[in-house]
Parts: C-alpha cells; sequence; structure tokens
C-alpha cells in the first residue's frame, strides 16, 4: 500500500480559490480541533471535538446554523441551535450509540469552568461505525472527552482517526478530513480577506468521482446507507439566516463526490461563524451592535464552502489506512 497521502499529493486540481496555511479548517483563527481514538480488535472508534475560536464556547456564543441533507441521524443539541442561531459549546462528533456519552462529558467540562450552569445546549453529531466495530460495547465513556480537550491542536489529523476512526466512504476506509480557503470580498469597496474550512466524517456511500474522474467504490458491506456530517467555519461576518445558506453549500459539497443522500444516510452541514466583533459575553445585556456581510456579496464564499468540503472527502479518504475489524471485516484504503 503507498503511503497516505493528501489529495493534492495524488493528482492536481484546479480550483478557484486558495487554501489557507495548512488547508484544515485550523486555518480558521482560533478553530482547534481534537481527537480520541480507540483501534483494539473490534473496536474502531472515537470521539472528535471542533472548538469555535479561543474563549469559552459558552460564555462566549458565536452565531450558528445546522442544515439537514437527509435527516436519518442524530444530532443533539440542534433543536436549540434553529431557534437561537447560536453555537455555545465545541461541537462533539462520534458514533451514533456514544452521542450520549459525549454530550455528559462535554457537560461535565462546562460544569467544571463554571459550576453556576443550569443549563447548556451541548452539540453533538454522529455516524454509524458498525461497519468495522462493535458498536454495542459502548467503549466511548465521557471521561474520553476530556483526552479530546487535551488533545486539541491547529494540527489537524485525518483519515483513521478520532471519531472517523471506524467508518467507511464509498466503499473504502474512510474517516476525518479537512480543508480550507481563502476569499477576497470588497465590502464597501474595501478588499477584505475572509478564511472558510470544513471538517468532514466520512462514512457514506454512491458514485465516488474526484474531481470528474470516476472511481469504482470499494468492497465493503453495508455500502447503501450511511451518513456524513460536516462542520464549516469562517472569519466572514455572518447571522444564523446567512450561515444557513452557507451549510446548504456544505451539502452541495458533498454531493458533487458523488454522493446521492441515501434512505438511512443522516446527512448534516453545521456552520458557524467566529467574527472577533460579533463574540460577545452571554452576560453582556446591552444593545449589540452586529457586523453582516452583504448578501450580494456572499457567492464567493458559497463557492468555497463547496470546493473546501469536496476537497476534506477527499483527504478522508486518501489519508485513511486500511483497517480490520469485526468479523474479520475490512475497509480497505483507497488506491487509485
Amino acid at each position: 500500500m503507498s503511503e497516505r497521502k493528501r489529495i493534492r499529493s495524488w493528482m492536481e486540481i484546479k480550483t478557484n480559490y486558495n487554501t489557507g496555511e495548512r488547508n484544515s479548517i485550523a486555518d480558521v483563527a482560533g478553530v482547534r480541533v481534537g481527537h480520541f481514538t480507540i483501534h483494539d480488535n473490534d473496536i474502531h472508534t472515537g470521539i472528535t471535538l471542533v472548538q469555535p475560536h479561543e474563549k469559552d464556547a459558552y460564555q462566549y456564543p458565536v452565531p450558528c446554523a445546522v442544515y439537514t441533507g437527509n435527516g436519518y441521524g442524530k444530532l443533539a443539541g440542534s433543536l436549540q441551535i434553529e431557534e437561537l442561531g447560536i453555537l455555545e459549546s465545541m461541537i462533539g462528533l462520534t458514533n451514533t450509540l456514544s452521542v450520549p456519552m459525549v454530550m455528559q462529558g462535554l457537560i461535565e467540562h462546562y460544569l467544571e469552568k463554571d459550576s453556576s450552569i443550569t443549563s447548556i445546549n451541548v452539540l453533538v453529531g454522529e455516524t454509524n461505525d458498525s461497519s468495522l466495530s462493535e458498536i454495542g460495547k459502548l467503549v466511548i465513556r465521557p471521561e474520553h472527552v476530556k483526552e479530546a480537550i487535551k488533545a486539541l491542536s491547529a494540527e489537524v489529523a485525518e483519515g483513521a482517526v478520532g471519531a472517523g476512526a471506524g467508518t467507511c466512504c464509498y466503499g473504502y476506509k474512510g474517516g476525518i478530513g479537512t480543508a480550507s480557503r481563502r476569499v477576497q470580498i470588497k465590502p464597501a469597496g474595501r478588499e477584505q480577506t475572509y478564511t472558510t474550512g470544513a471538517l468532514v466524517q466520512t462514512n457514506f456511500s454512491g458514485n465516488l468521482n474526484i474531481y470528474g474522474r470516476q472511481v469504482p467504490c470499494g468492497k465493503i458491506t453495508r455500502a447503501a446507507d450511511g451518513s456524513c456530517m460536516i462542520i464549516v467555519a469562517t472569519d466572514a461576518p455572518l447571522d444564523a439566516r446567512q450561515l444557513k445558506r452557507i451549510a446548504k453549500r456544505g451539502i452541495a459539497g458533498m454531493i458533487e463526490t458523488g454522493s446521492y443522500m441515501a434512505n438511512g444516510s443522516g446527512d448534516f452541514c453545521i456552520a458557524f461563524s467566529n467574527y472577533p466583533g460579533n463574540i460577545t459575553s452571554r452576560n453582556d445585556q446591552s444593545l449589540k451592535t452586529f457586523t453582516l456581510l452583504p448578501d450580494t456579496l456572499i457567492n464567493p464564499l458559497f463557492e468555497a464552502v463547496c470546493e473546501a468540503v469536496r476537497e476534506a472527502i477527499y483527504n478522508s479518504l486518501t489519508m485513511a489506512e486500511s483497517v480490520t475489524g469485526r468479523d474479520s471485516r475490512q475497509a480497505q484504503a483507497l488506491e487509485f
């Protein structure tokens, strides 16, 4: 098997926007990612956390929206985001049956920081890694969230790590992937550069194409259904309504890789903005001034999101190593 490399090391790709320094979601200032991973015989699973900015997310919530492509999934905490349009915790990803444990771990983390909290809306999504992992053993525990928090970093590991340890994509080994884009926009005629980054947890199928090149799907079973969690971060000044529109384009980027969002697929995109001027303390009761990018200038961000999500999905495939899981099932690494 060849050395695992990101898609740009496998082939030349043409995009309309440049990447950030790391070509990852962590190119958006303040965003950090932490993984906790288990690879142990018939267990291949884990946790991935995304920190939205450098401050405490509960004390300093950010605008956020969720868009559902196909709702066969468990995205705990999404209803309050739909209602209020804010994110007040780190975002957690894990396997289907471990959502409650990751929620508890995040709640405990925030209570340790502020014991006066009586309500907090933690956001945790999932995909089902039971093709390779004995999901019913419930090995993920709340204390593992602390390990993922300790691992928060701007250097984002990809492939069969964290919440992507046991996932499959297009019949191959899938996992975690990330990418970013930098966009120049001229509000009021003054050029500004904004960064948009995506992180994906891939566990779905369809008809794989890689930048227009048709690639036969792999052989792992349970190929028809599956799920994809997409997280999009940006430092552009957007509100929840605009972020919902951004999140729709995250799903579009997934479809561009060949997914048709099968009946049993849980496909969600979470989008948030950490534009510094719009982050205020939850205790601030004064009138707020909110900076917004005009809708007429938002098209470059739409395109950048599609590009970043698409590349992140390919990175989740090209960076993942082969895994042999429960019942000796093998998910082979993509070779092309």
